[in-house]
């Protein structure tokens, strides 16, 4: 179709598809709250495989874990909060079927996309002096201070290595075509971050406003991304489901509650909720979850 200048609308089709296998892709929101749900559903049902995934994960890393696209996973946690082991997750670990996994402190975690994001190599931290983070991974390294204290010593740091991306996703309530973009709720969980540490940011929102828009009964501080950090923007409703999106909507608990104890039983209970549910494209996904609250409410 024919787009203005500085047109970033994308469908969901068109971010998966300009993904390649082995990427290093970071997902962004925390846990179970305001994940980019429709772009994992996607990745979840394409082709690409051999995927780094840098995460602190919820769904989006135990949907991944179980299709086998994992070769490596970076994270600081992963949880659904009211099931505390993501399913698929807890599966994965105890089958060994994530050939490498990279646990770190939730500091460390920050800071290594902080440094990706200043396009440096390292940044130092204290976070993980004397913890097990280092003896699991001893390729993480210390570095001593160049500057001594006031008692003329030098102290050791971590210096926790940059989390470079080749693509991040994130969702927010809203954006406008060009990828300014703002976030309504109480957190931006580091998606800037996210953005700011990758080479392209795929950007899923509730809704695509004209650029006036984006400040509607919300402060200006709230705008969290800048055109400058986006590449793609797709409008996506109830795209974040079933994490939640506040103010637009919650995390679906029943719908949770279902897919834990799908992700948590035999191979043919998953494979049925996986048929209902993930086997079909996004809009077949709505559709499903519609069909399954009403089927609940009665």
């Amino acid at each position: 179709m024919s787009r203005k200048p500085r047109d970033k609308r994308m469908s969901i089709e068109e971010v998966i598809g300009s993904l390649e296998s082995g990427m290093t892709i970071g997902i962004g929101g925390w846990g179970p709250r305001r994940k980019p749900m429709a772009l994992v559903r996607a990745l979840y049902n394409s082709d690409l495989t051999d995927l780094t995934i840098v995460s602190w994960g919820g769904a989006d890393v135990g949907l991944l874990a179980r299709a086998g696209k994992i070769r490596k996973l970076v994270y600081a946690f992963v949880s659904l909060d009211s099931v505390p082991l993501e399913p698929n997750f807890q599966r994965a670990r105890q089958e060994k079927s994530i050939p490498e996994v990279v646990e770190l402190d939730e500091g460390m975690f920050q800071t290594g996309l902080k440094a990706a994001a200043e396009r440096l190599p390292f940044l130092p931290m204290r976070a993980g002096l004397g913890s097990d983070v280092l003896v699991n991974n001893q390729w993480i390294k210390t570095v001593t201070s160049p500057y001594a204290d006031a008692d003329g010593a030098y102290e050791d740091l971590v210096a926790v290595p940059a989390l470079k991306l080749d693509a991040a996703l994130v969702h927010l309530n809203r954006a406008d075509m060009h990828g300014n973009a703002s976030y309504l709720g109480p957190d931006p969980y580091f998606d800037d971050l996210f953005a700011m540490a990758a080479e392209r940011t795929y950007l899923s929102v509730e809704q695509i406003t004209d650029t006036a828009g984006l400040t509607v009964d919300t402060p200006v501080q709230r705008l969290l991304l800048n055109r400058m950090m986006v590449t793609g923007v797709v409008e996506t409703p109830n795209g974040a489901h079933f994490t939640n999106c506040v103010p637009d909507y919650e995390r679906d608990e029943r719908f949770q509650k279902a897919y834990a104890k799908a992700a948590g039983g035999d191979d043919a209970e998953w494979q049925a909720f996986h048929d209902r549910f993930l086997a079909g494209d996004e809009a077949a996904y709505q559709a499903a979850v519609q069909a399954f609250g009403e089927e609940a409410a009665k």
